[in-house]
């Protein structure tokens, strides 16, 4: 790999591996629900995806990067500071968003009239995994 390409990279790996994490831990929330309920299991499937969106963000965010890095126009070192930066904005919003999925799952487990309020919150920690994203592409 080229030295410029360790920012891209770095977006990538870090978007995917807080994705796994956040999906993980809210998977594992979704699994012990439903053993106990016998409705609403896709909205517990749904939830616990939600943490999934970072890793496409990190797709994204590294494609955008890597013309301007081949171009000269993004130095490498700079590239590795955005991409740092965005992909670990991305890693703990998603690790969040997992571990708020999974307290939704319970609480909507108890209630089901709390599912809608709870996919608002989860909308909310999305919210600044699309900050760092936006962010980061301005300084593109």
């Amino acid at each position: 790999m080229e030295y410029g390409m360790v920012g891209p990279a770095l977006v990538l790996g870090l978007g995917c591996i807080g994705s796994s994490i956040g999906c993980g831990v809210a998977g594992m929330a979704s699994h012990a629900v439903m053993s106990r309920t016998e409705d609403n299991h896709g909205v517990f499937i749904g939830m616990s995806a939600v943490a999934a969106s970072q890793s496409i963000y990190g797709f994204v965010f590294m494609t955008l990067m890597m013309t301007p890095i081949k171009t000269g126009t993004l130095s490498p070192l700079a590239g590795i500071g955005i991409g740092l930066s965005v992909g670990l904005a991305l890693l703990v919003s998603s690790i969040y968003q997992g571990m708020c999925a999974a307290s939704a799952i319970q609480a909507s487990a108890k209630q089901p009239s709390v599912i809608g309020k709870c996919f608002a919150a989860l909308g909310i920690v999305e919210s600044f995994s699309l900050f760092a994203f936006v962010f980061g592409i301005l300084l593109l």
